[in-house]
């Protein structure tokens, strides 16, 4: 059995000590080591033929590695190549169906006096745990991404008021490949929440199997040890993207112990580099976080050959499933009565958008969202409408209206002008100048559809000469012309002056409907 490992910080003393010309005598007094371990750790490092600069920049687990019991092993070549194979393993076993087993049946086919199954399988475990020293799960490509909110903040400064904000540091990784993503982002809320995970998903161009997120309540609204209450936007971004949700347990890091060591290796790449820097807006501060979260993933990772990029693109990114071609927007529900006229009203913007109008005075329920209005009835959608901001304003499809009151929708100036033209030039200058009388258009046009509707009654002659005689007596109104012909005044020769006055009939037919 290997002896245990002196604390790694005292064996940076005993190297930086010895360069400096100390007697291991004075070390092994002055660090409280035995001789024998100064000796060795002496010896290891002259083995090794690095500088103290290059063993100040390790970390601990790097010098962990290097002075470990079985790095005098290492020296032999036998060890060295057992050691070599394992990057390789290591990945190979992130594919679904490969075991030790199998690696180790690999590993003895090239090197027939290798290390036998039990030798094999003891080593393993030794590097596993000195290049991961935390990290223990086994990952499989493409299976899960973790996600999590940095406990420390970011800030930005509003450039017009000069007020510092307090921003999120989101972080995702791949299980397998640790590829990583992060972001900056106004707040933990569902909104900004669901929009960080979409955006880590676009980040990696495809979907894993399962999204595992910490306990907060935009992504669990009540955490239960079996059966987790999910939020129900995240629910809903998770149907669109064709994944699951996987809460952590709670009261369990080690169940996302893989995006925690993110969070600290980014605080000191990252967090550590941009406190300090002046940001007057959050896409300022990303494109920053950005930058150097691109030299992070090209890194090469601590004890092996390559990094979580190089890693991401030979062993995860097929792994992922395609990503949906729309964008997930945020739905919000809203209930309302439809109204008499066959619309019912989004509260959120105050404007009303049309349903069948078979629908009257049912109750319905609005979902929507950025882009989109749908109106549902029973569990049945009968409508959909883009959304309109824009308050007191109607969207109306004429199919939903009644066949009366699509009718009704359709008037206007030029449909009343072109059926006058229609039938003479002469009806459609009277039909203009009635509409240009009023101060609005629509005040004319149930006049213009009286008139119009003479036709039918009088026949076209008649109603061509009842508005040429109207037009010379510059009076523009339906009356006029119900009066010119029940008086018969349409039959006068046209190449005369008009000799007599308009009779007043105003009165003939009471309460009529084309005042």
């Amino acid at each position: 059995m290997a002896n245990k490992i002196t604390d790694m910080r005292k064996i940076r003393k005993v190297i930086k000590f010895y360069c400096n010309g100390k007697s291991k005598l004075f070390i092994s007094s002055y660090l409280s080591l035995s001789r024998n371990t100064v000796k060795k750790y002496i010896s290891l490092f002259e083995v090794l033929e690095l500088s103290f600069e290059l063993i100040d920049q390790k970390t601990d687990a790097e010098l962990e590695l290097l002075f470990s019991q079985t790095s005098v092993e290492a020296i032999s070549p036998r060890l060295q190549t057992l050691y070599d194979f394992f990057p390789k393993m290591e990945r190979e076993l992130k594919k679904v169906g490969v075991t030790v087993q199998h690696m180790w049946e690999q590993y003895i086919a090239v090197n027939p006096d290798g290390y036998r199954t039990s030798q094999f399988h003891y080593h393993y475990n030794i590097w596993g745990k000195r290049v991961n020293p935390v990290m223990h799960m086994n990952h499989k490509a493409g299976d899960k991404m973790y996600v999590d909110y940095a406990g420390k903040t970011l800030s930005i400064i509003d450039i017009d008021t000069g007020e510092v904000k307090e921003v999120q540091f989101f972080v995702a990784i791949l299980g397998a490949s640790q590829y990583t993503y992060a972001e900056a982002s106004m707040s933990q809320q569902k909104e900004n929440f669901v929009d960080s995970v979409e955006n880590a998903m676009r980040f990696f161009e495809g979907t894993p199997a399962a999204i595992v997120p910490d306990n907060l309540k935009s992504a669990v609204i009540k955490s239960s040890r079996f059966e987790p209450t999910i939020n129900e936007t995240l629910a809903d971004l998770a149907e669109h993207y064709e994944t699951t949700i996987l809460p952590a347990r709670a009261y369990r890091p080690r169940d996302k112990s893989l995006v925690e060591g993110a969070v600290k290796i980014l605080y000191r790449r990252i967090y550590v580099t941009i406190k300090e820097t002046k940001f007057f807006s959050l896409e300022e501060l990303n494109q920053q976080i950005w930058d150097l979260l691109d030299s992070h993933n090209n890194r090469k990772l601590t004890g092996r050959p390559y990094s979580r990029f190089e890693l991401f693109l030979e062993d995860e990114k097929e792994k992922l499933r395609p990503l949906p071609q729309d964008r997930f927007e945020i739905k919000y529900q809203s209930f309302a009565t439809v109204m008499q006229n066959g619309h019912v009203q989004l509260s959120q913007d105050k404007n009303y958008y049309s349903v069948p109008y078979q629908y009257v005075k049912k109750k319905a329920k609005l979902l929507y969202t950025k882009s989109t209005v749908e109106i549902y009835y029973k569990y049945n959608r009968i409508a959909v409408h883009p959304r309109n901001y824009k308050p007191y304003v109607y969207t109306t499809t004429p199919e939903h209206l009644a066949s009366t009151h699509q009718f009704v929708a359709q008037w206007s100036a030029a449909r009343f002008i072109e059926w006058a033209n229609n039938i003479d030039e002469s009806v459609g200058e009277y039909i203009m100048q009635i509409i240009e009388s009023r101060n609005h258009p629509e005040q004319a046009y149930k006049s213009c559809l009286g008139i119009l509707n003479f036709e039918k009654k009088v026949g076209r002659q008649r109603l061509i000469n009842a508005c040429r005689r109207a037009l010379d007596f510059k009076i523009y109104n339906f009356k006029t012309i119900q009066n010119i012909l029940e008086n018969n005044l349409d039959h006068i020769d046209f190449d005369q002056e008009p000799e007599q006055e308009l009779p007043d009939h105003s009165n003939i037919r009471g309460k009529h409907y084309y005042n």
